[in-house]
């Protein structure tokens, strides 16, 4: 993949990540204290989808520091070229369909 159409995809994938953590803090700003139970369940929720949010940041920093090494677009598990399109639907990706099937992905 052109170095510069990465460059695109992960910067967009970054502000979407941005943009919805930032949904989750002021969410989590807005929220009155009940306690009842679907003010628990939201609760658990958004804890769930922090925990997710983050995980998709440090996934996105590896695939922003491959892009600096020259290595983004190959599998960091076989070193295989991952296919752009791939790369296009998920631009953090970091193995090849195979592998990810493999890993029970």
């Amino acid at each position: 993949m052109d170095p510069e159409r990465a460059r695109q995809l992960l910067e967009r994938e970054r502000a979407r990540i941005e943009r919805e953590i930032a949904g989750l803090e002021l969410a989590e700003a807005d929220e009155p204290g009940d306690e009842g139970s679907e003010s628990l369940y939201q609760s658990e929720f958004d804890e769930d989808r922090a925990r997710d949010l983050a995980d998709q940041l440090a996934a996105l920093e590896r695939a922003e520091q491959r892009l600096a090494t020259g290595t983004y677009g190959l599998s960091v598990e076989s070193g295989q070229p991952i296919p752009d399109e791939r790369l296009e639907l998920v631009p953090t990706t970091e193995r090849t369909v195979e592998e990810e099937r493999a890993l029970g992905g």
